[in-house]
């Protein structure tokens, strides 16, 4: 089916984006598997790209661009190459719509050069240990300390993507006592320097997937950090979470289907090249059939993601809709993507094949951003039920 959603500058960063995929990252990929992450400095590769500047402002060093068709991009052909690019995808699409919302003039002149470049790349620490779709259970503390000059900051987070690299952490804490009456209130960001005395990192957790983005365990013991460095006003942090969740979700939803289109071709290319009982394995009926039913999931897919990010330009994505795209999405490419791997058989299991990879790195799409229950019940709210 033609697609509408991009225009020819996409186009062409699409062949950029393409080349420096094949030319930067396929090479070495498996290096970074094996070390759990990119090396420092590929960061600062995508920075002198122009990847991290595409949505900031001219006056900060970026491209000025608007919308999250640039990204969509990107997921689409990292998800073609069987590749990722670390934990970037937190830095550009889930710290910087909290950067360029709620940061003061002075924070961005601050953070926001280095941020382009990649000489500061940056985390966000929501989950806890005991909080985890529910962010209302937050019990990370932050008291203002008696000459009001800064916070001191206790607690712990888990499953803090690119939290062992990043430079710059959002913390979401509780600035005010726990209300049970308002569970919601007293919620705030503090952006934390993580060179601060008391941040740790703890473990860097072993994941089934996603192998090459590092998520790591943090732990915060009367860490100061200065009042400049709150986000946004205090206390409101949990209205502006819940603003953002909806490009979080679309990029989620973007993501589960690039990767399911990319399972449809490796899977294509692989029963045309193997052959069983004397034959191509694309000539049973059973691999037509599986492939033809694979393929009318990812137009479908392609046709609510393409409308998902048209309605994101023009500010028109609600709650529910990004819900809604998620949860199609991240279902129905799981079911592509398996039936893809039962197609290569025995060396669908084995790593070195891409459709093992994004078999493994797509079971976490139906959990973070919100499980597929939590968009289940939000879209059942927009039903009034």
């Amino acid at each position: 089916m033609r697609r509408t959603v991009y225009n020819e500058d996409h186009e062409a960063f699409r062949e950029t984006i393409r080349d420096f995929i094949a030319n930067e990252v396929v090479p070495v990929y498996e290096s970074w598997e094996e070390a759990g992450h990119p090396p420092r400095d590929f960061y600062r590769k995508l920075g002198e790209l122009g990847v991290f500047g595409i949505e900031v402002p001219e006056e900060y060093g970026g491209a000025g661009e608007t919308g999250f068709k640039y990204q969509a991009v990107i997921y689409e052909e990292t998800a073609r190459a069987g590749v990722t690019f670390g934990a970037s995808g937190v830095h550009t699409g889930l710290v910087l719509p909290y950067l360029m919302e709620y940061a003061s003039e002075e924070q961005k002149q601050r953070w926001l050069p280095g941020f382009v470049s990649g000489e500061i790349m940056t985390a966000i620490a929501m989950t806890e240990p005991g909080a985890g779709s529910d962010l209302a259970g937050i019990a990370t503390t932050a008291k203002l300390s008696a000459d009001g000059t800064h916070y001191v900051l206790n607690g712990a987070k888990t499953f803090i993507t690119g939290g062992v690299l990043a430079d710059l952490v959002l913390v979401v804490c509780r600035t005010a006592p726990y209300d049970p009456a308002d569970r919601r209130a007293g919620l705030s960001i503090l952006c934390v320097d993580t060179a601060s005395e008391g941040y740790s990192v703890g473990r860097k957790l072993q994941k089934i997937g996603l192998r090459t983005s590092d998520t790591a365990e943090l732990s915060f013991s009367d860490v100061k950090v200065p009042v400049e460095n709150l986000l946004g006003e205090e206390g409101r942090a949990f209205s502006y979470l819940t603003h953002n969740l909806v490009q979080e979700r679309l990029a989620i939803a973007v993501g589960a289907y690039a990767s399911a289109a990319a399972a449809v071709q490796f899977a294509v290319q692989y029963v045309k090249d193997r052959k069983v009982f004397g034959k191509a394995v694309a000539e049973f009926q059973n691999t037509k059939f599986s492939l033809a039913d694979c393929q009318a999931q990812v137009l479908a897919q392609q046709a609510m993601v393409d409308q998902a990010l048209e309605l994101y330009q023009n500010g028109e994505l609600t709650v529910a809709d990004a819900a809604a795209a998620k949860l199609f999405c991240t279902e129905s490419a799981s079911e592509v993507i398996d039936k893809c791997l039962q197609l290569h058989g025995g060396y669908g299991y084995i790593l070195e094949y891409p459709i093992a990879r994004l078999y493994t790195d797509n079971r976490v799409f139906r959990i973070y951003g919100g499980t597929s229950e939590v968009m289940r019940t939000i879209i059942a709210k927009s039903l009034g039920l």
